[in-house]
């Protein structure tokens, strides 16, 4: 598919794999199911490649019409800048309806990602927002980029995953999904979580993207950037609101980032993958899950499955 609007998106020409073929298909299929089923949805829009794999799908879905839903994008604060340019030229270019939610009380009060226990940083500017979005705009299902081969815990969560009042989830009363069809009843206060890539791989995204032509944010790329070397980890120092330790020292590394999450707690790589076709090749190669980099993921009090079940993507 090509980034204009006038492109036939079904053209028999595509270059997918029979396999990448299978896997859109899937996800367009998801996609089209929920609007048809579902009064008010909404896309989680996190800008990663992820997200920009489902909004190249949620385009194609719903071609020549722009896709009828918003795409959520919740803020931290702490966004790298690389991102938030990325989500502003996506959403002006496609002309898509984005809202962006942020917990302005909780950064007036001085939470952040180096004071702040990090379980209860993701809490209050994540979690908590993300459930006051969907209540505040009455959205009864959100689209979501998890899929099960990053994490454990997403690895128990169906494609249509039910939530509770309160968006809590629990693993345990996960509707059977028997082949494919989708149980999209909800009661009152219910709402739903939908995850077209569940069955992805982060190679699958990769490909795909390569396949596709997919813009991505530029931090996805090696390149010669400035970071601090702190517990194992390389952080880059994205604004000057970085906290420096005492014996801390910026280096300039050729790195990249395999996941994006807020910049002080996601870890770059060392890489020399500097084209999508070399990510690709580095991720044949690698023996270690993308999501090494989350640091906030280290601490037990921000598992993923405790997060999920407190509302979490």
């Amino acid at each position: 598919m090509k980034s204009d609007d006038t492109t036939d998106t079904r053209d028999a020409r595509s270059p997918l794999s029979p396999h990448l073929q299978r896997l859109e298909d899937e996800a367009i299929f998801i996609m089209r199911e929920v609007v048809a089923e579902f009064r008010n949805p909404v896309m989680l829009y996190s800008v990663g490649k992820d997200s920009s794999v489902m909004l190249h799908i949620a385009r194609k879905a719903f071609f020549p019409a722009k896709p009828p839903f918003p795409f959520l994008h919740i803020a931290s604060g702490w966004d790298f800048k690389a991102l938030l340019d990325h989500r502003d030229r996506m959403a002006r270019d496609y002309g898509l309806d984005l809202l962006v939610h942020a917990n302005d009380a909780a950064a007036a009060a001085g939470v952040n990602p180096f004071d702040t226990e990090t379980g209860e940083y993701s809490r209050l500017m994540l979690t908590e927002v993300l459930k006051s979005a969907l209540d505040q705009h009455g959205f009864d299902a959100a689209f979501g980029g998890g899929r099960r081969d990053e994490e454990k815990a997403r690895a128990k969560e169906r494609i249509f995953s039910h939530r509770s009042a309160g968006h809590v989830w629990d693993p345990r009363n996960q509707r059977p999904e028997l082949w494919r069809l989708f149980n999209t009843r909800l009661s009152a206060g219910d709402t739903m979580r939908v995850f077209p890539l569940s069955n992805w791989t982060e190679l699958d995204v990769w490909d795909y993207i390569r396949a596709e032509n997919i813009p991505i944010v530029p931090i996805y790329l090696a390149a010669d950037r400035q970071v601090v070397e702190r517990d194992g980890a390389l952080i880059m120092v994205d604004d000057e609101r970085m906290r420096f330790r005492p014996d801390e020292q910026v280096v300039t590394r050729r790195i990249r980032f395999r996941t994006l999450g807020c910049w002080p707690l996601t870890g770059a790589v060392a890489s020399e993958a500097t084209s999508v076709e070399d990510i690709v090749s580095e991720i044949v190669a690698s023996r270690t899950s993308e999501r090494e980099g989350r640091l906030v993921d280290g601490a037990l009090q921000a598992s993923m499955e405790r997060k999920k079940r407190e509302g979490y993507f």
